[in-house]
């Protein structure tokens, strides 16, 4: 399980500010703390020393790229039906499999939900696969079909879904060129927390420090990186709540009810996911909370509205909460050896 993490509470105002104010537009330039800096009083090693330690404490777990889904990379949400007294064991296997970014337990006979990402379809396909042999249990692959909302940043008040709405841009895979994803995958740890952060880029892909910035300012603008800049561990912040909604919809109803959805406050993603045999629901929202009644609230108000969509009239839904997460870090662009095949 992971462990108890201090919440906003203990965090001083300027650290707030550093959290709160960079979640995204993250300043792509040779020297971004002073940039940072500037705009909350600090000087540029001050801001470095802030955000090593934020990261040591477990507030943040890095900073740099969100990579929207199946762009430079691959990825899919997976599920399974873990017998109760296997769980652990069965955690633990997909957890030390590197492509697996998220890993957790749900309310629900289909109890272990987790991500996997990978440099393409063949890699993430291999990860399913050698999860399935080692574990002998069946891996349900639910591959996003459609994204309707995508944001994970959040407010360090006590309101449901506050702070302004991100906008979901649609990515443009024509703006990616050769190296992109080799850039990308050498920052998915994280940026150095360094004065010039991006300069030890340049041992690693060869390019020079403005190509580096010159292409990451690209790929932004293209949306195919959805979000630069800090990315939090949200139970850190008090967000320990996180349920997933399900609808079973007509697959033409979809898009208007997702649309609906992603838009409300307290939504954090909201996209379409096939089905499959076992698994028949297809529209999925994920909602983010500091407590169950509140995620709960924010679920009925999307349930109302689903009930007042003419001729969406949904046949099953179901809430999934979370109750251990095994494992959350980024996601991998980066081939590297399973650990399960």
């Amino acid at each position: 399980m992971a462990p108890a993490l201090q919440t906003t509470a203990k965090l001083e105002l300027v650290d707030q500010r550093l959290i709160e104010g960079w979640q995204r537009n993250f300043p792509i330039l040779s020297r971004p703390f002073s940039v940072i800096g500037e705009s909350v009083g600090l000087a540029e090693d001050a801001v470095i020393h802030r955000y090593a330690a934020l990261r040591e404490t477990g507030i943040i777990s890095r900073i740099g790229a969100v990579v929207a889904p199946n762009t430079l990379g691959a990825s899919t949400l997976a599920a399974m039906a873990v017998p109760p007294e296997q769980l652990d064991v069965v955690a633990h296997l997909v957890s030390a499999e590197p492509s697996v970014s998220h890993n957790y337990c749900r309310e629900n006979p289909m109890n272990l939900w987790f991500v996997v990402t990978g440099p393409d379809a063949q890699a993430v396909e291999a990860t399913i696969t050698g999860i399935e042999k080692r574990t002998g249990l069946p891996v349900n692959d639910l591959r996003l079909v459609e994204a309707y909302h995508l944001d994970l940043g959040f407010a360090l008040d006590d309101a449901v879904g506050s702070g302004p709405r991100q906008v979901l841009r649609k990515p443009d895979p024509a703006a990616i060129r050769p190296g992109d994803r080799e850039l990308v995958a050498a920052i998915e740890t994280g940026l150095p927390l360094a004065s010039r952060p991006f300069l030890p880029i340049s041992a690693l892909t060869g390019m020079t420090e403005d190509a580096i910035l010159e292409r990451l300012s690209a790929l932004v603008k293209a949306a195919v990186i959805s979000r630069f800049g800090v990315v939090v561990k949200h139970r850190a912040l008090g967000y320990r709540t996180n349920a997933m909604a399900v609808w079973d919809v007509a697959d033409e109803a979809t898009l208007r009810l997702g649309e609906a959805f992603g838009g409300e406050p307290g939504v954090t993603l909201c996209y379409a996911r096939r089905r499959t045999e076992s698994w028949p629901f297809n529209l999925y929202c994920m909602v983010h909370a500091r407590r169950r009644e509140d995620a709960l609230a924010v679920i009925d108000r999307l349930n109302g509205i689903a009930s007042k969509a003419a001729g969406v009239n949904p046949r099953n839904h179901t809430v999934l909460f979370s109750t251990r997460c095994f494992k959350q870090t980024g996601a991998k662009l980066s081939r590297q050896l399973s650990t399960v095949a």
